[in-house]
């Protein structure tokens, strides 16, 4: 199975701060970084967010970069999170993860209250840091820190009951990555998973649970999983879903095709 990057909870992100800026409005349309635009180092951490924002929309990365470092020294979580994604990403500076590293771990360190608005910023720095952690960052201090990354992938599955953590939660239980494999571990947080919309791991429940005997409900699963998800998501679920298909016999094929029908709909 691919390597699953936090794209999810970046949208997710996106969509807020779009809601935010356009909620409260933006001071002056121009977006070179100077007087004319109303915005200078000097501003609040907030006007300069928003102003970063905008400029990263227009195209003007390195404005929006400038910004969000003056932000950040301010102690703008929002900002931080944004120029962390663009070093990760190689996104309007040379990529570098190893910067990027070091400030989703200072987000992570400054904790999160509840109900916090940084909420989703502190998630996600903790899934950006668990894979770090899980694949390691060449030519750095960063290290592969398996039992780290379950660690923090545990956090935010338990705590904040993130679908993605909990799926890469239970593929490193189930593997062992990290500490002891133990299957009846993974399968619930697998079901827990895919209950909260993972096509990913619906794909996986439902290939154990075929390969334990349930063939019926597992080839559903597996049915409704490559029903739901995009094409290009789909290409590591298609051959499990082709062999339980082509295993099982007529009867379980049609009976798994309706009671797939259901779980497409989220219904159990």
């Amino acid at each position: 199975m691919p390597k699953v990057k936090t794209v999810s909870v970046r949208v997710l992100l996106l969509g807020a701060a779009l809601t935010v800026t356009s909620a409260a409005g933006f001071v002056g349309q121009a977006c070179a970084f100077d007087i004319k635009a109303g915005v200078s180092k000097e501003s609040g951490p907030f006007d300069l967010f928003k102003f970063g924002f905008k400029a990263y929309k227009n195209g003007q990365k390195e404005d929006a970069v400038e910004a969000y470092r003056y932000a950040a020294e301010k102690g703008h979580t929002g900002s931080r999170w944004a120029l962390a994604n663009m070093y990760a990403d190689g996104d309007g500076v040379a990529k570098n993860d190893y910067e990027a590293f070091k400030i989703y771990s200072e987000i992570a360190n400054q904790g999160v209250e509840p109900g916090s608005e940084d909420t989703g910023f502190f998630v996600n720095a903790l899934l950006s840091l668990a894979d770090y952690y899980r694949h390691g960052i060449a030519d750095s201090p960063v290290k592969v820190d398996l039992s780290q990354a379950r660690q923090l992938y545990f956090q935010v599955a338990s705590t904040f009951g993130v679908a993605e953590a909990q799926f890469q939660l239970a593929k490193m239980i189930m593997s062992g990555e990290g500490g002891v494999s133990n299957m009846q571990q993974a399968k619930k947080w697998l079901n827990q998973a895919r209950k909260n919309g993972h096509v990913g791991a619906m794909a996986v429940f439902g290939n154990i649970l075929f390969q334990e005997g349930q063939t019926v409900r597992g080839l559903a699963f597996l049915t409704a999983a490559l029903d739901k998800c995009r094409q290009k998501e789909c290409v590591w679920m298609e051959p499990m879903q082709e062999q339980a298909f082509a295993t099982a016999g007529e009867k379980d094929r049609r009976e798994a095709i309706s009671l797939s029908h259901q779980f497409a709909q989220g219904e159990d």
